[in-house]
């Protein structure tokens, strides 16, 4: 991969335009580029999910709860992310109330998002974007996800610079042309993503993996090198962070050697 190459040089070059291959140069690439996940890292989705049950388990009952429960977990075997909104629609094919099923649809569709915002979570992305760029890198459905950041708030809080992706650590150089950059800073809540792209983009990222939501234990358990290179417990903790911070903490996780008992 030679993309993250020509993003510094593009930063350290001279002020040329684009040419017919698509480089850019300084006057269109960044310094430095955070690449914020969305569901459990901005936004509590597991308790939307809880309320989803919920609302299933009333419309439906407790077996068709399950029913539903299990075609998306099929969905998410097959294309890697959550897809809400097509396990509804396979989930359709069997049920006869027919009612219920558009009172769901309403349910996904006008969720209030805003009341799941982590705390600090909107002052975290203030701050990082007075440090560079700031972009929203979520993975999912190319629906119900931009819908869902939108509704959220998240969507106008880094001024609509928003990418959804299949599988993220798949889509790398496709990141790089979209935000080209001589360092990223990349903010997940899973820790194997992170070694993923740690492992294309080297010293150029800097990873840190935040312990929230069902992923806060991964840390622990995954044996993905190289580990993260920041491990912080809230969104919120981004705040007292500086660039400084971001850009030793990859040199200094290299030379220690990434260890997880640190």
């Amino acid at each position: 991969m030679h993309l993250i190459g020509n993003a510094v040089a593009m930063v350290r070059g001279d002020d040329t335009k684009p040419d017919h291959t698509g480089n850019h140069n300084m006057a269109t690439s960044d310094h430095l580029i955070f690449l914020v996940d969305v569901d459990n890292t901005l936004l509590d989705n597991d308790r939307y999910a809880d309320d989803l049950t919920a609302q299933l388990d009333h419309a439906f009952g407790a077996e068709e709860r399950e029913r539903y429960w299990s075609i998306y977990k099929h969905r998410f075997e097959v294309h890697g992310y959550a897809d809400y909104l097509g396990a509804l629609q396979t989930f359709r094919e069997a049920c006869e109330k027919e009612q219920a099923l558009l009172k769901m649809s309403a349910f996904l569709l006008e969720y209030p998002f805003t009341k799941r915002i982590y705390p600090g979570a909107l002052k975290a992305l203030e701050h990082l974007r007075t440090i560079g760029r700031t972009a929203l890198l979520s993975d999912g459905d190319i629906v119900f996800q931009p819908r869902k950041i939108q509704r959220s708030g998240l969507w106008d809080a880094v001024a609509g610079e928003v990418m959804i992706c299949v599988h993220k650590e798949r889509e790398l150089e496709a990141i790089q042309r979209r935000f080209p950059a001589a360092h990223y800073v990349m903010i997940d809540d899973k820790p194997r993503l992170l070694s993923a792209s740690k492992r294309v983009l080297g010293q150029h990222l800097t990873t840190v993996f935040i312990r929230q939501g069902h992923y806060a234990n991964a840390y622990e358990r995954t044996t993905d090198e190289p580990a993260p290179d920041l491990c912080i417990e809230h969104i919120a903790d981004l705040c007292d962070f500086t660039e400084e911070d971001f850009r030793d903490a990859a040199s200094h996780a290299a030379s220690a050697g990434h260890d997880r008992t640190a």
